[in-house]
């Protein structure tokens, strides 16, 4: 697979991304994987990983999702729980419960629910 340029520095520590859902294309069911993920397009289910998942600005995301680092750019509307970091950047729509010891939310997000900060 050839090396794709991260849609931000923060991606990860490498800069590769391990595979990508891209705009047009949609997916419903159970998530699961390793790396870096980006999704650009529309996702209905479950987010599983112990690395970082990226969605872009055209995403539309309806999930339950469990990951170190999530970054986030486009839409997203349920529970969120990262273990390290949640990064949102505008023009992020946001609703739902985000769980994680360190949140970012960006001047231009909007930010619908509520947030839990556990101690490390």
């Amino acid at each position: 697979m050839p090396e794709i340029e991260p849609l931000k520095t923060e991606t990860n520590a490498t800069g590769h991304v391990t595979a990508i859902l891209d705009r047009g294309a949609s997916f419903e069911g159970r998530l699961s994987f390793e790396g870096t993920v980006q999704i650009g397009g529309a996702f209905k289910g479950e987010i599983f990983t112990k690395d970082t998942l990226v969605v872009n600005e055209n995403a539309n995301v309806f999930a339950q999702i469990e990951a170190d680092t999530i970054i986030i750019s486009g839409k997203v509307e349920g529970n969120i729980f990262a273990r390290r970091r949640v990064i949102m950047h505008p023009p992020a729509i946001f609703k739902g419960t985000v769980t994680s010891p360190s949140l970012r939310i960006d001047e231009g997000v909007v930010f619908e629910g509520a947030s839990y900060m556990p101690k490390p």
